[in-house]
């Protein structure tokens, strides 16, 4: 199975031309511990950790670099915090297209080192991803080299890359296929927007061809020092803000407004809110998951959740409703954050004698 079984709601890609490596169709899993002990009676996991590089990017990657297949292009430029890259430069190799990646300056090396394993070309540029002049500046030279007739842009933004993040709705179609109309709330996670986009747009695609009467409500969540959605759609503005961004999750460091300006109407269109957390919760969830659902995920994996225990502390959602969480990454991808969860923790060496004491 694949994100391919959905082709004919979102792609015009040939068959012949698709590519995969087995993503989508990740589980829906119900919370045993975390949920009940802080109130919610439906709390729901869907598991996109489990893609094949270890990230809902496959979606994007799949169909993107299929799309690249069907009109001869032959070299990938793109940009990353890291996610986007892993899966990118899979693709790539699974296609055997030529792959070039701008990272974000502050980019984990569990995702650099996936990276380099695929082959990819890689450049960690200066204040990319948390100063908003450094990323426009770069994000302007890539954009112009992948105007060459063989290349093609590779970000994870409805802005920058349409063809790839359609297939990220497959999200959307696999939730309404798990759990039907009985979903009340969808928590994403938010650097540039893409992937909240792409969830309430997929839930339109259904209502659309009326497949289910109504959208759930579709939230976006981003750290306190990453605002350039979340405020301004609790706010009631009408578009994102740009940002020097301050977040240490790694992931959701994005400075300037991408797809800002059409999440804010989608979300707000299904009943939804933007929300803010500090980085220290989302380290308190990432770990309590851990520890407590048997989740291993990184940081940015754990945003959603986070949002949605404030959310559900606010009053703003209800114990009984069936909330969604998207769990986005796998917790290799961050070296540092797994060591700051550890931190407590110790492996000592010990004799064979000794195991008679533990």
């Amino acid at each position: 199975m694949s994100i391919w079984r959905w082709a004919d709601y979102f792609s015009q890609t040939p068959e012949p031309h698709r590519i995969t490596l087995g993503e989508g169709d990740t589980p829906l899993l119900p919370s045993r511990k975390f949920g009940p002990s802080r109130g919610f009676d439906n709390l729901l996991f869907k598991m996109e950790s489990m893609n094949p590089t270890g990230s809902y990017k496959d979606r994007f990657a799949a169909a993107s670099i299929s799309h690249m297949l069907a009109t001869g292009k032959q070299r990938a430029i793109g940009t990353s915090s890291g996610n986007t890259g892993a899966a990118v430069a899979a693709y790539c190799a699974a296609a055997q297209i030529d792959c070039q990646i701008a990272i974000v300056e502050a980019a984990p090396m569990g995702k650099l080192k996936q990276m380099l394993a695929y082959g990819a070309r890689l450049y960690r540029v200066r204040g990319m991803g948390t100063d908003v002049k450094a990323s426009a500046d770069a994000m302007m030279i890539l954009r112009d080299k992948a105007n060459r007739p063989d290349a093609q842009l590779q970000i994870s933004a409805f802005r920058f890359c349409r063809p790839g993040m359609v297939g990220v709705k497959t999200i959307s179609y696999e939730l309404h296929d798990q759990a039907g109309e009985a979903l009340d709330h969808v928590f994403a996670q938010a650097g540039g927007g893409g992937l909240t986009l792409a969830v309430a747009e997929g839930f339109s695609d259904l209502v659309g061809r009326g497949q289910r009467r109504q959208i759930p409500a579709v939230h976006c969540v981003q750290p306190e020092g990453n605002d350039t959605i979340a405020g301004p759609l609790r706010e009631g503005l009408p578009e994102g803000r740009n940002c020097p961004c301050t977040s240490k999750v790694s992931g959701l460091q994005v400075a300037n407004v991408i797809d800002a300006n059409e999440v804010i109407p989608a979300c707000r269109a299904t009943g939804g809110t933007g929300h803010l957390v500090t980085d220290d919760a989302v380290w308190d969830v990432q770990k309590a998951l851990a520890e407590e659902e048997g989740i291993f995920c990184e940081p940015a994996g754990a945003t959603a959740l986070a949002g949605a225990v404030d959310a559900l502390h606010r009053g703003e959602i209800h114990s009984a409703d069936r909330v969604v969480c998207l769990v986005t990454g796998i917790g290799f991808k961050d070296d540092a954050a797994v060591d700051r969860m550890n931190a407590d923790r110790q492996c000592p060496v010990i004799d064979p004698d000794e195991l008679t004491e533990i």
